[in-house]
């Protein structure tokens, strides 16, 4: 795994312009403005945040895995990595990374995988797609603007350890992760960030123990690189 690496002299928490808690299992929806920059905390560690992002203009236009991967040549994310959308563009950069490695291949939990793969009494329990939805569903109503089933794809997971074994295999361990540990990244364009706060419950990704994240936005004029 490689080190963690923060790009940046860290942006001071108190300057944020927004910032919130999301508990654990809660979906969140934000509009992230070109320039700004987003940090996810992982407040008590090991915490597996699923992300999806969209260019806040055309929905049709979203964060692909395989494009990103392709790119950039490497199937974990971290300071440098560029979020490259559907029509190849650049959706935001990870700018700061004190985790060291996000994965982009296991994807969301759903009540029927939970199902498949856990055991038949697993389907009834809360998952991520189901969280997803919720906050897509939510934002239609309230924005007048479409997101819906449709349009849940291949998702980041922040925080998430995933490894590929020799035989091409996702194996899902324990988390690389600990408390405080943040991902920070620069919108390249106006983007729609929605969130599921994994509740799963049935692998280590959240040690068995899903808990709560937080978001900060800053401002483009706040910015303190040096």
């Amino acid at each position: 795994m490689p080190d963690a690496v923060v790009a940046s002299r860290p942006r001071v928490e108190k300057e944020a312009a927004f910032r919130a808690v999301i508990g654990a299992g809660d979906s969140f929806v934000h509009e992230i403005l070109r320039g700004q920059f987003i940090r996810i905390v992982d407040l008590e560690g090991n915490q597996a945040v699923d992300t999806l992002f969209y260019n806040a203009h055309d929905y049709t236009d979203r964060y692909s895995a395989q494009d990103t991967i392709r790119t950039q040549q490497n199937i974990y994310l971290t300071t440098g990595t560029r979020l490259i959308s559907t029509a190849r563009n650049v959706l935001l950069t990870i700018v700061a990374d004190t985790c060291g490695r996000h994965d982009t291949l296991g994807g969301a939990c759903s009540t029927e995988s939970n199902m498949v793969r856990y055991a038949l009494e697993k389907r009834y329990m809360h998952a991520c797609r189901q969280s997803f939805l919720k906050g897509a569903l939510n934002w239609s109503a309230t924005t007048g603007r479409e997101l819906g089933k449709r349009d849940l794809t291949a998702n980041i997971n922040f925080f998430m350890n995933v490894p590929v074994t020799p035989a091409g295999q996702l194996t899902f361990e324990d988390g690389v992760s600990d408390a405080g540990k943040y991902v920070e990244l620069r919108a390249e364009m106006d983007v729609l960030m929605v969130i599921s706060n994994c509740p799963q419950l049935n692998n280590p990704c959240n040690a068995y123990n899903p808990t709560p994240v937080e978001v900060l936005i800053w401002n483009a004029a706040e910015e303190n690189d040096v």
